[in-house]
């Protein structure tokens, strides 16, 4: 009761947050007529004169973190101008001015929130604002979209505006050549999918040399989509693999000895915990029929491993149940569903161990070279903001795992369309 009327009294967090940037909309309202004046030169040279101000109030930091605070800072006093040169340069090369709606959600993106903004209200255009503001620290920009085409098609629609301030854009393609890449990372503004961007960050971690990196600045994202980037596929790792150093008669000599144990005498299954542990029995039987001494010496310290899935593959794992023989090939089955997962093969020589059982066969292994998931890697950035048309209902997940506060941008004009509450049916019939 006493919430309801403080925010009857004060507003919700949401409204007084919005109501702080007011100043800021209008001082960019009042700069509108004589930025307007400027020619398209004086308008270019905006950008090198907000961009000394900006080197002017970091060039005597000491530390990183005052560097940063000093940016903060500098570009935090330069944003009324620099979105009011930015608007103008949008009217004049694409024929589109930014509302003052557009302006809220561009200063929510700058300060490193989630902008909540309804479908159609212009959320790409948005974009041009933080993303000019912040080149001018010469950092770069990353804005990440969800597939190949919208971060051309993004790119394309605000370079021009962009352009016309002197500002770079440029858009990351997948198959894209490692050159192109490098030229493109340079620019000042970058489109991308977030897997491109995951993916040139591994891949940089596997270059051997410093020169063959592409992505080597991460200072500022803007995520579109936020929700489905940050949220959905967030515990989704990326992998990049090859082909591991393991020969296959390995395999086929560890499966003739699994088949020889005997279980309870020469080794113990633990269902549970889907473990297998050898007896001193199992240990000395397994060693006679490897043909060496001890199984565990340095020249056989390889055979345990392959040993250890051979008796997984027996013991653990069975034909029809887990997975199925089709084609000359063994398909997982998916334990929750029962569906094929076509393409998919157990790791860490597994996969390769139930071939062996099965007699089919057996496909090269692949080793894990470098991986990370979407939630990490955007955790690298020193600043990181998003948007997209239903952020409140994740607002816990965001502020909870990323920080990131969200902000509800009110529309340009008041919603005609009915958003009516969602209706679940128990069946095809009810519905």
């Amino acid at each position: 009761m006493i919430d309801k009327f403080l925010t009857k009294v004060f507003g919700s967090q949401n409204q007084r947050y919005l109501k702080g940037l007011q100043p800021n909309v209008a001082r960019i309202n009042e700069l509108e007529a004589s930025v307007k004046a400027l020619s398209d030169d004086d308008l270019r040279a905006k950008t090198a004169e907000f961009k000394e101000r900006v080197a002017r109030a970091v060039e005597d930091a000491t530390t990183p973190e005052e560097r940063k605070r000093r940016e903060r800072r500098a570009l935090d006093e330069v944003l009324p101008e620099a979105f009011a040169v930015c608007r103008e340069s949008s009217v004049r090369a694409t024929g589109m001015r930014h509302f003052d709606v557009q302006l809220i959600g561009g200063m929510a993106l700058h300060s490193g929130q989630i902008a909540e903004m309804r479908t159609g209200e212009g959320k790409t255009l948005v974009a041009t604002l933080p993303t000019y503001l912040n080149a001018l620290t010469g950092r770069g920009v990353h804005v990440i979209t969800v597939n190949d085409y919208l971060a051309a098609r993004d790119a394309a629609w605000n370079a021009p505006a962009l352009r016309m301030l002197g500002v770079s854009v440029g858009a990351i393609q997948s198959q894209m050549a490692s050159s192109l890449r490098q030229q493109v990372y340079a620019g000042d503004v970058v489109y991308g999918t977030n897997n491109e961007f995951g993916f040139d960050y591994l891949r940089d971690n596997l270059a051997r040399a410093i020169d063959d990196q592409v992505q080597t600045r991460r200072a500022f994202a803007v995520v579109d989509e936020v929700d489905s980037v940050l949220i959905d596929e967030a515990r989704v790792p990326l992998i990049i693999s090859g082909p591991a150093e393991r020969r296959k008669e390995h395999y086929v000599q560890a499966n003739d000895v699994a088949k020889a144990l005997v279980p309870v005498t020469d080794f113990e299954v633990d269902i549970k915990d889907r473990h297998i542990t050898l007896t001193d029995e199992g240990i000395d039987k397994a060693a006679k029929a490897f043909g060496v001494d001890n199984l565990y010496d340095a020249g056989a310290m390889h055979l345990p491993h392959y040993l250890d899935n051979a008796l997984k593959a027996h013991n653990l794992f069975h034909k029809d149940k887990e997975y199925l023989v089709a084609g000359g090939k063994v398909q997982i089955v998916d334990e929750h569903t029962g569906r094929v997962l076509s393409g998919r093969r157990w790791s860490d020589g597994l996969h390769q161990a139930i071939e062996a059982k099965e007699g089919v066969a057996i496909q090269e292994e692949n080793q894990t070279y470098a991986t990370i998931t979407l939630q990490n890697f955007f955790r690298l950035y020193d600043k990181l903001a998003g948007m997209t048309g239903t952020a409140m209902t994740e607002a816990n997940e965001f502020n909870a795992i990323y920080k990131l506060p969200v902000v509800s941008i009110p529309s340009n004009r008041p919603v005609v369309r009915a958003d009516l509450q969602d209706l679940i049916y128990g069946s095809e019939r009810e519905k």
